[in-house]
């Protein structure tokens, strides 16, 4: 066994990481990164972000009109259902509006939001190349300001001391640090633990039906292990980011391109080809990451988005083609559904489609009467051929049961805050999101945090060597 000493040392390597590692650096501390992954896989989630949500009071470079920090804030109150600590929110929405300079002095640009990326140009900053080359320009400027990088490098346990950082373990091997930050993300690719939090119904385990959309890497090991060792936790394990994403999809590292982004655009059915939610409740920003949760509650987990050729063009197409069929019951018979089914909920909902001004980019007075459940903006019958159908699982981004942390990024102990343990991203967003999402508050969330756990490991560790030598 070796010993190995820094004054930080971060565990991880997606965006929350690497701001950690960055920050700490810049603080003066000596840092060692991490990461489970080998270097071609290197990034957690984060390599398969587009965008941050950014609060601004005025149009700035690639962000239009304004985006003001209550405006975020009601947004991410409306969607988690008041399941989140309103002053770390508020922190990581503040943290948004200044953090982009920050960002392009590592490298990071920007660009405007590609079309079909719905309503976003007002609320998102998008990346130039998507969230590999975001973490591409990190690692880079981590190597010139001497972080040092460790790939295939799984930290299967700590060495703490009444919460107190001692301490970290690679194997065998003992890496001894004044300081650290955990940001090695949820635990969606541990099949087990997903199987347990999520447990059967009528004797199927709901989770085996579960795609993971990122890495295979985010096992919950120091999410276990801290939770063991007396750590406080927050959120509910069977909560997490969940997307309807195409069925077909790999069961790693599928990414953006396997959502389906037409659910809005016609109706869901499951596999008795029955509706079972408002299709157009919000925009779709807003209401994409409830989707996979509904679809994990239908039996089977499967479900599937079906439109008519009026929606072509208007949402951004999958990487998966849909299936195309020119009648109904000759979809119904694609799909492996029951065709007089699947024409009884068409023939209801065109009948409840009352007649209004469709208009996509905004909540319009499209609307059914009559039915349940309803279907309140940009209903419109599907009655056009060719008609098209998408089948749709549950995509897990990364769960919410997370680490308790405060304003400081510090975990958690019986009530007190670690004198320099501290956690950022994924592994503590649960504090911020208890349930529901809205697109890009991962990244913000991820880069507030990482920033302040960086900063604040820093300051710890610089603080326990003066203690040392004096």
């Amino acid at each position: 066994m070796t010993d190995q000493h820094y004054d930080v040392v971060v565990i991880g390597g997606g965006n929350a990481a690497l701001c950690a590692a960055l920050c700490a650096r810049e603080a003066g501390a000596s840092v060692l990164l991490l990461e489970a992954a080998p270097r071609a896989w290197r990034g957690g989630n984060s390599q398969h972000t587009r965008n941050l949500r950014c609060m601004h009071d005025a149009p700035q470079d690639v962000l239009t009109e304004a985006y003001p920090e209550e405006e975020y804030w009601q947004d991410l109150k409306k969607v988690t259902g008041g399941l989140t600590d309103e002053t770390l929110a508020r922190l990581a929405i503040r943290d948004s509006a200044h953090c982009r300079e920050w960002m392009r002095r590592h490298g990071a640009h920007f660009q405007p939001p590609l079309s079909g990326t719905l309503q976003l140009s007002r609320t998102n900053a998008f990346f130039l190349g998507g969230g590999k080359a975001l973490l591409n320009a990190y690692y880079r400027s981590a190597g010139q300001l001497g972080v040092h990088i460790r790939y295939e490098a799984p930290v299967d346990r700590l060495e703490l001391d009444h919460g107190r950082f001692v301490a970290a373990y690679v194997g065998g091997e003992r890496i001894e640090a004044k300081a650290c930050v955990v940001a090695s993300g949820g635990f969606e690719s541990n099949r087990d633990w997903m199987r347990a939090a999520w447990g059967q119904i009528k004797g199927e385990w709901v989770a085996d039906n579960f795609l993971i959309r990122g890495t295979r890497f985010n096992m919950g090991v120091l999410l276990r292990f801290l939770i063991d060792a007396g750590a406080e936790a927050v959120g509910d394990p069977t909560q997490s980011h969940a997307v309807a994403i195409d069925a077909r999809a790999p069961l790693y590292d599928g990414g953006i391109c396997t959502r389906v982004d037409s659910v809005s655009l016609g109706i869901v059915v499951n596999r008795q080809a029955g509706r079972f939610y408002d299709e157009g409740e919000d925009f779709w920003p807003k209401r994409y990451a409830i989707w996979g949760r509904l679809v994990a509650q239908q039996p089977g987990q499967i479900a599937y988005s079906v439109i008519d050729a009026k929606a072509i063009g208007r949402f951004m197409p999958p990487v998966f083609p849909g299936v195309k069929a020119q009648s109904l019951p000759e979809l119904a018979r694609a799909l492996g559904l029951d065709a007089a089914a699947l024409q009884r909920t068409v023939a209801e909902y065109n009948t409840a489609c009352r007649p209004g001004t469709f208009d996509h980019t905004v909540l319009d007075d499209c609307a059914t009467t009559g039915l349940t459940p309803p279907k309140s903006h940009w209903a419109r019958p599907l009655d056009t051929a060719p008609y098209y159908a998408y089948p749709l699982r549950p995509g897990i981004t990364f769960t919410y049961l997370g680490l308790k942390v405060d304003a400081q990024a510090a975990v958690h102990f019986a009530g007190r805050p670690s004198l320099n343990l501290y956690a950022a991203g994924e592994i503590m967003a649960g504090n911020v999101l208890g349930k529901g999402y809205t697109a890009g508050v991962g990244m913000t969330i991820g880069t507030a945090f990482g920033r302040i756990a960086g900063t604040q490991a820093a300051a710890a560790a610089i603080k326990g060597k003066a203690r040392a030598s004096a």
